[in-house]
């Protein structure tokens, strides 16, 4: 039943009436009588006879004739709900997109077998040692499972198009999922090149309704044989599931917002666990949780040797080291120090294109009294102060309040300065600072997908730098101690993520390709840029983690709510002998979070046991809801 209450949470038997008979198929959906109201649910299987003693109830309708839940995706929901303390009910939402009645009934005809697909030239994957025997191993139809690194430059949606050629040469399907709609396009056009047209379809929660539905209906119905989405399609009904892979694992885009929170990368190696499929982890960074694949064992790394590596990776220079200070003391307060100048004006001059990227967005997102530097703060809510353009006056981030006549509470001072700078004043700022070159901003207003090879500024946010044309000239990373200060555990992990998403657009060294990052050269998340060494940073961060005891070394739950209720379901939950209780600390508003600690071993009995002490206070009607998050993103 689709009642997402724990104490629910497991199947009824029903009777099926004979004029249902014929359309009350396994994987239909299903009205039922359940408390005397009418109720959604789906028929997960028919059976002879039933183990309840009681009498039983008959199906009132069948919503529709389609089989919509595969019996492979309602196993895989019933893990994911057990994994995630969560509840089937949850899961099946996620898993299965709303019923469109108009697309379910047009047309049409069984699809015809699609001719045999040649296993594709391994070119691309040469440059990497595993890679020929990785495809190769798809194509046999074996269970090869890969973390893999990519190269500076590298033409990602063609790699992992050809491991789905290779797969669907084998006789197998495959479901592939990308962190945004950006990257979806380019793999969609990679896919149609390398498959031909008709044989994948993409879906995305924000393609609408009916063409998602669509989409969603072709591979249930066998249509299709490979499927590439966001996070929707995780759960996608591939007919012989012979490989899942997913882009850029550790974009946080791959996280469900809905319970049971979910996260795209486990729920696809889930399924090649439960189907016997192959799995690609891939990208330019490598997350703690991709390399705790590889030192388990449970996947193999491909990567590049060292003499390909420095043939294509752009020079990458700190401006916070010694020698950089030498020749520019101001480099260590400098926003733009003077090798980053440098490096924008030789490329321009080269007729290249520049790419600046900036952590936060908007014109100055943060201000402060440019006497005291105390925090400017709104006087009716205290929320921040930005300044929204050049000429407009300050306004409260959270208000949205206009503060004209601000006057510091510090000192009384009137003027006010830059604390933190955005995309829109860099923009402008260099505009002045460049003359005559174009410049573009691509981030939350208007993203950019590529721009034009000549010489130009780009200046972008995280995640939203556009492919330039034979690629950038020079690449400059500013404000790095945005992305290095946040209180996050991952706070180090995404910046190397964000500076290698932006460093592989530039040219290679050879070509006249710099990346300068405006950081000290030191740090640890620097050094794996400088040395292009992802997998390097990852080992370091799960070893530390693992001393620290934190995820993925260890198994946490997060428990959100009123300090009342949280206390509540902690001494209902029969927690493993080993688990470790940490908090309570503040979270949003009036609610507290703790968080629940234990062996990766233990993982199952964590989850059984705060999913069964939530049925118990949702069976008693506790009043105050409590929020569950297994492996929670955020912990701070």
């Amino acid at each position: 039943m689709d009642v997402p209450l724990a104490h629910l949470d497991r199947p009824f038997d029903y009777l099926v009436p004979a004029e249902l008979d014929a359309v009350a198929a396994p994987g239909v959906r299903v009205k039922v009588r359940f408390a005397g109201q009418l109720v959604d649910g789906w028929l997960l299987e028919r059976a002879d006879d039933s183990g309840h003693t009681g009498r039983l109830a008959y199906l009132e309708k069948v919503v529709s004739p389609e089989p919509v839940l595969a019996p492979e995706i309602a196993r895989l929901a019933r893990a994911v709900a057990d994994r995630y303390a969560g509840s089937l009910a949850d899961v099946l939402r996620l898993a299965v997109p709303p019923r469109h009645a108009r697309v379910e009934k047009e047309p049409h005809a069984p699809a015809q077998p699609p001719a045999p697909l040649d296993p594709p030239e391994a070119a691309g994957w040469r440059a990497y040692p595993a890679g020929p025997a990785f495809l190769r191993a798809l194509t046999d139809g074996r269970t090869a499972r890969a973390v893999w690194s990519a190269l500076p430059g590298e033409d990602w949606p063609a790699r992992y198009a050809e491991a789905v050629a290779a797969t669907v040469a084998g006789g197998r399907g495959a479901v592939v999922v990308v962190p945004d709609a950006r990257d979806l396009d380019r793999l969609d056009a990679a896919l149609t090149a390398a498959l031909g047209p008709g044989r994948h379809v993409s879906l995305a929660a924000a393609a609408g309704p009916a063409r998602r539905y669509r989409a969603f209906l072709a591979a249930r119905r066998g249509d299709v044989a490979v499927v590439a989405g966001t996070r929707a399609a995780m759960f996608a009904p591939v007919h012989r599931l012979g490989l899942v892979a997913i882009v850029d694992d550790g974009d946080d885009l791959h996280a469900e917002p809905r319970a049971p929170y979910p996260h795209a990368r486990e729920v696809l190696l889930t399924r090649a666990q439960l189907a016997g499929a192959a799995a690609l982890v891939g990208g330019y960074a490598r997350s703690a949780e991709a390399q705790l694949l590889v030192e388990t064992g449970w996947a193999r790394e491909v990567v590049a040797d060292r003499a390909t590596l420095r043939a294509r990776t752009p020079a990458i220079t700190p401006t916070g080291d010694d020698p950089q200070l030498a020749r520019d003391p101001g480099a260590a307060t400098a926003r733009l120090p003077s090798l980053a100048w440098a490096a924008a004006r030789d490329a321009v001059r080269a007729d290249a294109p520049v790419l600046v990227q900036v952590p936060r967005r908007g014109y100055v997102p943060s201000v402060s009294c440019a006497d005291c530097r105390a925090p400017a703060r709104c006087p009716h809510c205290a929320g921040p102060l930005a300044l929204p353009s050049a000429a407009g006056p300050p306004t409260c981030r959270w208000c949205g309040r206009v503060t004209a006549a601000y006057a510091c509470p510090e000192c009384d001072g009137r003027r006010l300065r830059a604390a933190v700078t955005g995309a829109r004043r860099t923009a402008e700022e260099l505009g002045r600072a460049f003359p005559g070159v174009p410049v573009r901003t691509s981030g939350r207003e208007e993203v950019l997908t590529t721009v034009p090879g000549g010489a130009g500024l780009v200046v972008a946010t995280p995640g939203a730098e556009p492919v330039a044309e034979g690629g950038y000239g020079a690449v400059l990373l500013l404000d790095s101690w945005a992305l290095l200060t946040r209180a996050d555990l991952r706070a180090g992990e995404e910046a190397l993520r964000r500076w290698l998403a932006a460093a592989a657009l530039a040219r290679p060294a050879a070509a006249g390709g710099r990346v300068v990052v405006v950081a000290d050269g030191a740090l640890a998340p620097v050094q794996a840029l400088l040395r292009w060494d992802a997998a390097w940073f990852a080992a370091r961060e799960l070893a530390e983690r693992r001393e620290l005891g934190f995820p993925p070394a260890v198994r946490m739950a997060s428990v959100t709510g009123p300090a009342d209720a949280v206390a509540d379901l902690l001494a209902e939950a029969r927690l493993p002998e080993d688990a470790e209780v940490l908090g309570p600390v503040p979270a949003d508003g009036d609610r507290e979070r703790m968080l629940v600690r234990v062996p990766r071993a233990r993982a199952a009995a964590l989850a059984g046991a705060l999913h069964t002490a939530a049925g118990v206070r949702a069976a008693r009607k506790a009043a105050d809801p409590v929020r569950l998050q297994v492996d929670p993103l955020t912990l701070f």
